[in-house]
């Protein structure tokens, strides 16, 4: 059988220990307020540890980075550099040759030149030749002439005909060699004509040839100041760059020097925060001891009232165990099926629709017998909440948030309060906690409870929240 310890709520009042009482519930107050305080503190801690950590890493990240960029930019400069030696050669030897290559086009167009005075002085000797081939052609008839007058003069003209043979003989040389010199001539001049299209031609190819090494000469100077101006931006990355790694040393040390600090703020906090929390027990357990004692607070009527109910509700599970409306197994059982889709979690257990049918005729009339009263609720021994009051039992919806504040019901509460009230084998017990509204809403409450107890088994405890 299960046996409870026994505290009095109904001793006669005495004004001290009454007064300690109340002082045990603000202490109690301010310290939960104080733990709340801590709790969010300590968060908000861990929460910029973190971020200075991640920041840290993306520093660090950062570095790295910055370590590529700087030798890429070195490797940039080099490659600048050797492209810029070869680029400056190239366009020296250009130079260079652009004085010869312009002579040897003028002189190829110089012949051209000359090629076409050639011609026009062989034009003239052609057209001489010719004038002598004629006066040949005039002397050899002259000479022919000379010859029959010669012979009709007999002896006497004798000597003139001798003449007029060497004449004629003369001009058929003379006819001869006009003939030979034209055709010479005529080969020359072919010879010359073709020569001067040659000319002209490498002429031509030798002006494009200026006008290319011309446009060659532009053009590597354009590369080259690309190039110039291209290592002088590496030289300027690379230098922001190391002014970049010159600043992340700086700062690094003071990353650490800051993340230290916070660290050990953050486990300066933790401590306060569990102090705080083994405070809140101990001021809990002063209210019990001072009531056990004789002391009343204005939670009196409450305890009474609690401690009553939830022995109803040991009662009433206990009929129903005898009736066979529900087996003793599936009361005390604690596997819990999992709602789908719901958010926050909610479970069915063996017994929830059992406790919906018989629970709210306990806890619905609570709620109106003292306004400062938020909730009744029974929970089992793990803090699982089967049925709530109807306020807090709506289908949940799309909002999570929502769900947190009105679908409370079905729902295991884990936080110490929830499993210290579910636990719990005292007579009654006071908590003073934050409730959480979701959102980060939360609201300064007092939780009591009281234990159920069916067939002398612990089945679990009966929650009453109400307000200071």
């Amino acid at each position: 059988m299960f046996h409870q310890p026994r505290i009095s709520v109904d001793a006669p009042s005495d004004p001290i220990l009454d007064r300690l009482a109340e002082d045990s519930v603000r202490l109690g107050r301010d310290i939960v307020d104080m733990a709340g305080f801590l709790d969010q503190a300590d968060e908000h801690a861990h929460d910029r540890l973190d971020r200075l950590r991640s920041a840290r890493a993306q520093a660090e990240t950062v570095s790295r980075g910055n370590a590529r960029v700087i030798a890429a930019a070195e490797q940039v400069c080099t490659a600048a550099e050797e492209t810029l030696a070869t680029v400056t050669g190239t366009v020296a030897r250009l130079r260079e040759t652009a004085p010869q290559t312009q002579s040897v086009a003028a002189w190829v167009q110089s012949v051209d030149r000359r090629m076409a005075e050639v011609a026009h002085t062989l034009q003239a000797v052609e057209s001489s030749n010719s004038g002598i081939a004629a006066i040949a052609a005039q002397v050899n008839i002259l000479a022919i002439n000379a010859k029959i007058e010669a012979a009709r003069a007999g002896e006497a003209g004798r000597g003139f005909a001798v003449v007029a043979e060497a004449i004629n003989d003369l001009s058929r040389k003379t006819s001869a060699a006009a003939a030979t010199i034209g055709e010479a001539i005529a080969g020359l001049a072919n010879g010359i004509e073709a020569l001067r299209a040659g000319a002209a031609t490498v002429a031509g190819t030798a002006g494009s040839v200026l006008n290319a090494g011309q446009e060659t000469d532009a053009t590597l100077g354009k590369m080259t100041l690309s190039v110039e101006q291209s290592r002088a931006a590496a030289r300027e990355i690379a230098e922001r760059a190391r002014e970049v790694r010159s600043a992340q040393a700086g700062f690094g040390p003071m990353f650490d020097e800051i993340a230290s600090g916070v660290e050990a703020a953050a486990a300066h906090t933790h401590e306060a925060h569990d102090r705080a929390e083994a405070l809140i027990s101990r001021s809990e357990s002063m209210v019990q001891a001072v009531v056990s004692l004789g002391g009343a607070t204005s939670d009196s009527a409450l305890i009474a009232l609690v401690r009553a109910s939830a022995a109803k509700i040991g009662t009433l599970f206990a009929q129903a165990i005898e009736a066979g409306t529900i087996a003793e197994a599936a009361l005390f059982d604690t596997r819990y099926r999992p709602i789908p889709g719901s958010d926050p979690q909610q479970v069915m257990a063996a017994f929830t629709r059992f406790t919906d049918s018989v629970l709210p005729t306990i806890q619905e009339p609570v709620l109106d017998l003292d306004p400062r009263v938020v909730f009744c609720a029974a929970v089992d021994r793990n803090g699982y909440l089967p049925t709530h009051n109807n306020k807090f039992s709506h289908p949940q919806g799309d909002d999570p948030v929502w769900n947190a504040a009105n679908c409370r019901n079905r729902r295991i509460f884990s936080d110490r309060v929830g499993r210290s009230a579910g636990a719990s084998v005292a007579d009654f017990l006071l908590q003073i906690y934050r409730r959480d509204m979701g959102g980060g809403q939360f609201a300064l409450m007092k939780d009591l409870s009281a234990p159920i107890i069916v067939n002398g088994r612990h089945w679990g405890g009966l929650r009453l929240g109400f307000r200071f």
